[in-house]
């Protein structure tokens, strides 16, 4: 495999001479030789410009967006007006990157702030960054979050978070020394409060999702109430559209507000870029990773931006910092803020309300399906999960072959899950949904 770096043969053994190596595989002695591949990797030959081209055009039309799309779990697809790619696309946000210099970065830290606010006013909460990498990194950063307000090392977080994220969270805290519980859910699909209740004791906290992975809305004040009087702070994994009916997570009794902005204005894209938000109480703001910008005035009593708590920055003491991140998704942060000014209060609640109301018209009409029904029976938001006879693989197989991306099936983070994760957003139409139904009825 040719490598990136254009250093010849040569260059290759004077830089290892220079550090007393003899051979390219010595730089690697310290990787146990089971975990090393052994062989070269298994590439195809190189391609011309054309063939690149035509490849990547059948990329394009397997994943085809106009497809409907019943599939969340994560990322979802909504409507994102033409302004929103249009005016992130200027050069001004499309090239920029730290603002470590305030006096030349006056635009870029008003973006930050103006993002801040944003989401500060979307969960009800009183400060937050400047955005992190994803949804599962602000679910970890959480973590450090709670430990370091409470000093305390047990962390418990709800079974009905993303598999995904669950996976962050228990690598995050392997390496963090920290001390992760789960808290299994009730038949209903909800928080088992009586298991929360029972292991909140000298916990940091507890993370829960709402509307958790499988759909189901969580009782977030009667959570709030449980991890409180055990003296922890509860963090609210969000999805942000949510937010246009269900009661904001400052107004519910949390203390954290995390997420992935993916809703909010950003595509489709193979798994990212997208962004994380991370927003809290005053009382916490110290605790916050990563940046966060602020409003001041400069000498002359003009309306001035800056990175604020520098002493806290990982720029600044990075031999004391509590997090890693030293960076965040700026541009995808302006789409979101871009798409959160266009919609407003009443753009936001309308795409949730379609949202709700497509999401159950379609479950009504598969719970009226001989064969299939709904697992749970607690409300939902856009997404809920089918029991079937039919196999899930079957099913998908099916509805592939009529041009239908169908749901999510569970057996991808649990083989002994023969669920189906399905989703309805404004994307879908009512004739697309007839014509899921009426491909249901028939694989059943």
């Amino acid at each position: 495999m040719k490598s990136y770096v254009p250093n010849t043969s040569a260059q290759r053994e004077a830089m290892l001479r220079e550090i007393g190596l003899e051979r390219m595989d010595q730089l690697f002695a310290d990787i146990p030789a089971g975990l090393r591949l052994g062989r070269a990797l298994n590439l195809p030959a190189g391609k011309s410009e054309l063939e690149v081209r035509r490849l990547f055009a059948s990329y394009r039309a397997e994943t085809d967006a106009s497809k409907p799309i019943f599939r969340g779990a994560g990322a979802y697809r909504h409507y994102i007006p033409a302004a929103v790619p249009q005016l992130a696309g200027q050069t001004a946000f499309y090239t920029a990157y730290t603002p470590y210099q305030a006096e030349m970065s006056q635009g870029m830290l008003q973006s930050i702030f103006e993002y801040q606010t944003l989401i500060c006013e979307l969960t009800g909460m009183d400060a937050s960054n400047a955005s992190v990498y994803d949804g599962a990194t602000a679910a970890a950063e959480s973590l450090i979050m709670m430990r370091d307000a409470k000093r305390k090392k047990k962390i418990l977080y709800s079974a009905g978070l993303n598999p995904e994220v669950k996976a962050t969270l228990i690598t995050y805290a392997h390496f963090t020394k920290l001390d992760l519980v789960e808290i299994p859910l009730d038949k209903t699909g909800l928080v088992d409060c009586a298991a929360l209740e029972a292991n909140s004791a000298d916990a940091a906290g507890f993370i829960v999702s709402n509307p958790n992975f499988y759909g189901c809305i969580e009782d977030i004040p009667a959570i709030a109430e449980i991890v409180h009087a055990a003296g922890g702070l509860l963090t609210a994994y969000v999805n942000p559209i949510s937010l246009g009916l269900i009661k904001r997570p400052g107004d519910s009794g949390a203390d954290i507000a995390i997420g992935d902005g993916q809703p909010l204005g950003l595509p489709l894209g193979f798994g990212g870029p997208y962004v994380g938000f991370v927003a809290t109480k005053e009382k916490y703001t110290r605790n916050l990773p990563g940046r966060i910008a602020g409003q001041t005035a400069d000498a002359d009593g003009n309306r001035a931006f800056v990175l604020t708590l520098q002493a806290r920055e990982q720029h600044i003491r990075r031999d004391k910092a509590a997090s890693n991140i030293c960076s965040n998704q700026m541009l995808c942060a302006i789409m979101s803020s871009i798409y959160l000014a266009l919609m407003g209060p009443d753009g936001i609640a309308e795409v949730a309300d379609q949202c709700v109301q497509k999401a159950h018209y379609l479950a009504e009409g598969i719970s009226r399906i001989k064969g299939m029904s709904l697992r749970y029976c607690a409300p939902f938001f856009h997404e809920f999960v089918v029991d079937s006879a039919v196999s899930p693989a079957a099913i998908e197989a099916k509805l592939r072959e009529r041009g239908i991306i169908g749901g999510l099936a569970l057996e991808r983070f649990d083989p002994k899950d023969t669920g189906i994760l399905y989703c309805a957003t404004e994307c879908n139409t009512r004739e697309e949904i007839d014509a899921l139904l009426s491909a249901l009825e028939v694989i059943a």
